[in-house]
Formats: structure tokens, C-alpha cells, sequence
């Protein structure tokens, strides 16, 4: 597959890129430092994208993030996704310090633990009980190792680009490059070396009924789990077509297993309930992290009685030493505060500004030319230049990623930073004036 040709302007890459390294000296300089300590200089492998280099933040408030050369960014990452209320919220500094002073860690029970806990069970509508950890990697290996408990089989289905985390048996046909699916089929395509063969895991397509039909026929009574990204936002933002996570919902009831929302993006972001909430489908199982936290390490597990009963009684074990670790809960009681305080005016809010950065972002490119398609919803949206609008990874594939490329180093020279995967993240700390302002941004950058 060949990323379609364009006639539009290619934002002028050298000298963007000369602007930014007049720029940030600071952050070039303090790279180099770190690379001789820290691999790659960086603390998560996917941070490596970043050109010309890594930037180093010196401090953010609201929707604005400073790096150390003192360039102010108009800030569309988000950590990532965990900063749903924008950078340094008030509400969550004031929470945490407090926890702080109080000890740092008890490896024992505190009352956040169940305050948090009654929250979550009141919100989400899978959660008959819920269970802590600290990252979504942790969180989802609870989720499968529950459902094979459950069911007493060993295989679960995920889909080719969806991202569960960084261990073995998800980290498989995450990204896979064309010429990998040409040789590897529907066969689990590993992301990197040293993994341990993920034979338990059948890779299906998102958005593909027969997809999922044939492998539900290629392994009758041994699938414990269907797991997804019920909005693949680690992928393009790609919605499930009309019907599907219904499809998967009872696929999973007539073959006995279960059904797993990741919901470590979507969680809190597409409302309170979620995805679920939003597409009206609930799961036996979903996880969380990210903005549950508001910014601070923390991972959930939520899921009906009957499964989340083995973990209350032992027979599924789940450990760690910073489960329910007080300055994270402190901060996700103080996230769910504000999130609940007016939750039909913030969201509402928070999907009107998406939805206006993504279409005046759309109506600038296109009228330079530019062959442009955006997918996903309000707060959290995708960007690829491709001339059809991508309905499962595959599709994806077909984008002119370097011309993206270079479209971020024009917005990052414009003081805009959205992910270089082309996901834009929305807080409720962004206002109607700030994206006037990105939009003014995006003007200039597009030439």
C-alpha cells in the first residue's frame, strides 16, 4: 500500500526545522545528556518519534506547557491522555500535597481506597467491584488472567492496532508495516525483539464481523476474552461501525466468554461512563488508567460480581505493592470531583471545542489542497492526510505519514503540540479563546 501523492504545499520542512533548533537549545542539550544514562534519553520507547528531538518541559498550567528555553506550547498531548482537566489542575495539587504530608505510602488500607471505589461503582456500568494497580499494562494482564480464570480457556482475541500495553502477549500486531502483514497473515506479529510467542492470542480486524466469526470458528471453546479499544484511539481514532460492539457483545454471550473494554483512553473522556456510556454497550470487564487518575500513575479494573468475585476470594491473584497508593487516589477522588460537579456542561463543552478544532482544522487543510480525513469524537481526535476516511487499521496504512510529519514541525514552530501519531487530546482547561488561537496557528503553519 502507497501513501497517496499530493499537490499541496509540504509546509516547508527545512526551515521549520531550523526554526525549532534555534529555538530549544536547552532541550537539544539536555537529550545528549540524558542518552548517555538513559536509553535513548527518554523514559517510554514511543517518545522516540519526537524530531527533531526530544523536548524538556520545564512546567504547564491550564493548556499550556513551557519547555526549558522558556517556548510556550499550546498543549494538545496531555500527557499522553492522563491530564484531562489540563496541566497542574489546582483541585489535584491541593489533594495530592495533602496526601503527602500524611505519608507517601502505607502498603495497607486507607479510606481513599473505598471512597474511590464507591465512585468508580457508581459511575461506570460494569462495575459491580473494582480492583487497583498503577498503570494500564498492569491492568489489563488482571483483566485476561481473570477471564481465563472464568472461563477455564486459554486464548483471547484482540484486533490488529489496538495498543493493550507493553506486555508479551498484547504487544502483537500493534503497528505491523504492510510488508509484515503480506508474510504474516493473521498470525500475531510481534512489535519487537525478545518477545516470548504470544500463542494464546488470535488477532482479528477491527470492524470486521467475519473477522471475528472465523476465529471464533478456528478455536471453538477456547476463547476466554474478546479485548478492544471500543474507540481505537491508539490507531487512528477509528470508530466502530454502527452496530459492531453490539455484534461483539453477543458473539461473546453465545460462545461464553467475555467481553473486555479498554477503556484506559475513553475512560472519563468520552463521558462518565465511557465508552459504554457513549455507545450504549457494557462489558463483563473494562480497564482504566489515564485521565482516572487525572495525571497521577493509577490503573483500575472494574467488572461484574461473578468474575470480580475470584479476586475477592483469592483464587485470581492480584498484587503490588503501590496498589491503591494514596497520592493516587487522592488525585482520582479530586479528578471524579470536578468531572462530576456539572458533568452534562463539561462535557458538553469539552465535545463542542474538540469538534471545532478538528472541523476548522479540516476546512484550513482542505482548502490549501491538502487531502485530509479526521476520525474520532469531541475530546479526542485523529488527524491522517489520505484521500478515504480509514475504517480498521489497514486502512491507516495508506496515510502520508511524512507529510504529517512535516505538518508537526509547522505547528510546533507555531506553538502547537498535538501526539506525533496525529491524536489530538482535548481538557477542560481549553478554552474557546484557545482555540481560536490553534486555529489562527493552524493558518499560519499550513502556509
Amino acid at each position: 500500500m502507497t501513501a497517496p501523492a499530493t499537490t499541496a504545499p509540504a509546509f516547508s520542512p527545512a526551515s521549520r526545522e531550523a526554526n525549532i533548533r534555534s529555538r530549544t537549545g536547552g532541550s537539544l542539550q539536555r537529550w545528549r545528556r540524558a542518552s548517555a544514562s538513559l536509553c535513548g534519553g527518554v523514559s517510554s520507547g514511543l517518545r522516540r518519534s519526537a524530531y527533531p528531538y526530544p523536548l524538556y518541559f520545564s512546567h504547564g498550567a491550564g493548556a499550556t506547557l513551557w519547555d526549558v528555553d522558556g517556548n510556550a506550547y499550546f498543549d494538545y498531548t496531555l500527557g499522553w491522555g492522563p491530564n484531562i482537566l489540563g496541566n497542574a489542575p489546582p483541585a489535584l495539587i491541593s489533594a495530592i500535597a495533602e496526601a503527602a504530608a500524611k505519608g507517601l505510602t502505607f502498603g495497607a488500607q486507607h479510606d481513599l481506597e473505598y471512597e474511590v471505589a464507591e465512585l468508580l461503582t457508581r459511575i461506570i456500568p460494569c462495575a459491580d467491584r473494582v480492583c487497583f494497580a498503577n498503570s494500564g499494562t498492569e491492568i489489563v494482564q488482571l483483566a485476561l488472567r481473570l477471564a481465563r480464570a472464568a472461563t477455564g480457556r486459554r486464548r483471547f482475541i484482540k484486533f490488529e492496532g489496538h495498543y493493550h500495553g507493553w506486555a508479551d502477549n498484547v504487544l502483537v500486531s500493534y503497528h505491523p508495516s504492510a510488508d509484515q502483514l503480506a508474510t504474516c497473515g493473521e498470525r500475531p506479529v510481534p512489535v519487537g525483539l525478545g518477545q516470548l510467542p504470544a500463542d494464546a492470542t488470535v488477532i482479528a480486524r477491527w470492524n470486521g464481523r467475519e473477522s471475528v466469526e472465523q476465529a471464533f470458528l478456528a478455536f471453538p471453546g477456547e476463547i476466554s476474552a474478546v479485548i478492544c479499544e471500543p474507540l481505537l484511539c491508539n490507531s487512528g481514532c477509528i470508530p466502530p461501525q454502527a452496530g459492531f460492539l453490539s455484534f461483539l457483545r453477543e458473539i461473546t454471550e453465545r460462545n461464553g466468554t467475555l467481553l473486555i473494554f479498554d477503556e484506559v483512553v475513553t475512560g472519563f473522556r468520552l463521558g462518565l461512563a465511557g465508552a459504554q456510556g457513549f455507545y450504549s454497550v457494557t462489558p463483563d470487564l473494562a480497564t482504566y488508567a489515564k485521565a482516572v487518575g487525572g495525571g497521577a500513575p493509577l490503573s483500575v479494573l472494574a467488572g461484574r460480581l461473578p468474575y470480580m468475585e475470584l479476586i475477592e476470594s483469592g483464587q485470581v491473584i492480584h498484587a503490588g505493592t503501590l496498589n491503591g497508593n494514596p497520592l493516587a487516589l487522592a488525585a482520582a477522588r479530586a479528578a471524579l470531583q470536578f468531572l462530576t460537579e456539572d458533568a452534562p456542561a463539561l462535557y458538553a463543552g469539552l465535545f463542542r471545542r474538540g469538534s471545532r478544532l478538528r472541523d476548522g482544522i479540516l476546512a484550513i487543510l482542505r482548502r490549501r489542497g491538502h487531502q485530509v480525513c479526521a476520525s474520532g469524537e469531541g475530546p479526542v481526535f485523529h488527524l491522517c492526510f489520505s484521500d478515504r476516511q480509514p475504517m480498521n487499521y489497514r486502512d491507516l496504512l495508506e496515510a502520508d505519514t511524512a507529510h504529517y510529519k512535516n505538518f508537526l514541525l509547522a505547528l510546533q514552530d507555531e506553538g502547537v503540540l498535538p501526539l506525533p501519531d496525529g491524536r489530538w487530546y482535548l481538557s477542560a482547561a481549553h478554552s474557546d479563546a484557545d482555540i481560536d488561537a490553534t486555529l489562527a496557528a493552524v493558518e499560519r503553519a499550513a502556509g
